[in-house]
């Protein structure tokens, strides 16, 4: 046989006989017979495109014949030739008890695992139908156990981010005893020398309302190291009653060489009667309205989407006296006319002193607004999320798309904020809140600061505040953690706690003196 090939393909095939011939005999005339290559390749490109085809084909004629028939080879012709019937009439019957066993009630025994099902179906020679039932029992009890685990999980990770860690406690009561033996420990906080900066306006000054050691610690220790010129600042730290020996004897022993810290506690302040009057009722009208919606609180708000931040708002800090005094900075600081508040949750990475000599533009606050992660997407949440937009003095008032700004790094222009007495307004809505049942708003301390604020905001550009490092849907690259001038471990997994996240506890913990004595013998976790 040979093969005649050119550059334009196979030409011919010529099928000769081999050999040499016989000496002395007449050459024989040589047989040949040529296909064309018209011919040759359609016929190669069919069977190549149809014999796969047909393979399958016939593979799934027999696999589907194994569960209809008795004996695949009798049923492959009929299946292939004829179609596959029984194929559609098992899908219109598996339709159908679908449907019925979605509108019908289901009282079937209790079948906990796929596994049981496919032992039941087999053993029992079930039809069909009863499959169906089955199979939407067992998912209604999966279902069921999913919501309730949701719950628990909700329920649990509220009460273990409001509890108090040992190690805290027990740094707060190592404090203490330092503050009642050691004289070093109630030193003058500031210094003589440096009383005169507390209302000096040369000085940045910053405010930070907490009850917590540690992470007043932190805020002050990262905000030093990567300010620009920290002899500038001025730390005024308000604390409670409880809380101010341990504070105090904090940044007593550990004293800063270059900023200037006051620790002061609420019952050193002497104000007046109308001051301690408008608190009090402060309190208790937030009392009402987180008791009220407490006692709303029903099963069917577990299962929403937002279920988390309804049991946040329902947390104790929403009571917290440091946390509601906010409305009261010029009472707590009647010498200053601008400051930087600072949460005590933050971290800060870059200098934020240039934030006072911001120009708000007549504006009482400034404060992160817009945000980072593009149009529509809000840095905090909107007003929905903090106001009840079903009532008509708030739908009537105010957008429920808006987005709401954010608390944590805000710098506050308190001459400002005394001539459009903000705290009067503040008062008035929570008044207004009283008469309309308490339903208003949601408890917390941000939503009738939104309303007090309306209209005296100053937004300032996102970088300045990333927030919501204390929620597990946080989904915050890491190029913009590491521009962001101060990272907010607002929600319920704080830094300090066991429930927070260790990808980004590693800034907190940056800023964290692991080599104090007092830290060691508490074992703070690193």
């Amino acid at each position: 046989m040979k093969f005649y090939i050119s550059t334009t393909g196979i030409k011919r095939v010529t099928i000769s006989s081999s050999g040499s011939a016989v000496k002395g005999s007449p050459p024989t005339a040589t047989a040949s017979r040529r296909i064309p290559s018209r011919t040759l390749l359609p016929v190669v490109l069919l069977l190549g495109i149809a014999l796969p085809f047909l393979f399958v084909r016939i593979a799934f004629l027999v696999l589907e014949s194994a569960a209809a028939c008795s004996s695949p080879l009798d049923c492959i012709g009929w299946r292939f030739f004829t179609g596959d019937d029984a194929s559609m009439k098992l899908r219109e019957e598996l339709t159908g008890a679908l449907v019925e066993a979605t509108t019908g009630n289901v009282n079937e025994e209790q079948i906990e695992s796929f596994n049981e099902l496919v032992k039941d179906m087999t053993s029992k020679g079930h039809d069909i139908k009863t499959f169906a039932f089955k199979t939407k029992a067992m998912l209604l009890r999966m279902e069921h156990r999913v919501k309730s685990a949701r719950q628990r999980e909700s329920i649990f990770w509220h009460l273990a981010s409001h509890g108090v860690p040992k190690s805290l406690h027990c740094l707060c009561l190592k404090l203490a005893e330092e503050y009642a033996v050691n004289s070093m420990a109630r030193s003058l906080l500031p210094p003589p020398e440096y009383v005169s900066r507390l209302s000096d306006p040369s000085f940045h000054h910053l405010v930070l309302l907490t009850d917590n050691v540690l992470a007043a610690s932190v805020v002050v220790s990262s905000t030093i190291q990567n300010s620009a010129n920290p002899g500038k600042l001025v730390f005024h730290i308000v604390t409670d009653k409880k809380t101010y020996t341990p504070m105090h004897a904090w940044f007593a022993i550990n004293s800063l060489k270059s900023a200037v810290v006051e620790v002061k506690g609420l019952h050193q302040y002497d104000w007046s009667q109308e001051v301690n009057v408008g608190v009090k009722q402060m309190l208790e009208i937030h009392r009402l309205i987180w008791k009220h919606n407490y006692n709303n609180l029903n099963e069917e708000d577990f299962e929403y989407k937002g279920h988390k931040r309804y049991l946040e708002a329902l947390s104790p800090s929403s009571l917290s006296l440091l946390n509601h005094l906010r409305i009261y900075i010029p009472e707590l600081f009647p010498d200053l006319n601008k400051i930087l508040f600072l949460d005590d949750d933050i971290v800060v990475q870059h200098d934020i002193a240039s934030l006072l000599e911001l120009d708000l533009k007549g504006k009482v606050v400034g404060a992160v607004v817009n945000s980072w992660c593009g149009d529509g997407c809000c840095p905090g949440r909107k007003y929905r999320d903090y106001l009840n937009f079903s009532h008509p003095i708030i739908s009537s008032n105010f957008d429920h798309d808006r987005c709401a700004w954010l608390y944590g790094l805000n710098v506050f222009d308190i001459e400002a904020w005394r001539r459009t007495n903000i705290t009067v307004t503040y008062h008035q809505w929570l008044e207004l809140s009283l008469k309309s049942g308490l339903a208003l708003w949601h408890p917390g301390v941000l939503p009738p600061s939104l309303i007090a604020f309306e209209g005296h905001v100053h937004p300032i550009d996102p970088s300045w505040h990333v927030a919501g490092l204390g929620y597990q849907s946080t989904e915050i690259h890491r190029e913009i953690l590491k521009d962001a001038a101060v990272i907010h471990f607002s929600g319920p997994a704080k830094p300090w706690l066991e429930i927070g996240f260790p990808e980004v506890r590693s800034i907190w913990n940056k800023y964290v003196s692991f080599s104090n004595k007092f830290i060691r013998e508490c074992r703070l976790m690193g």
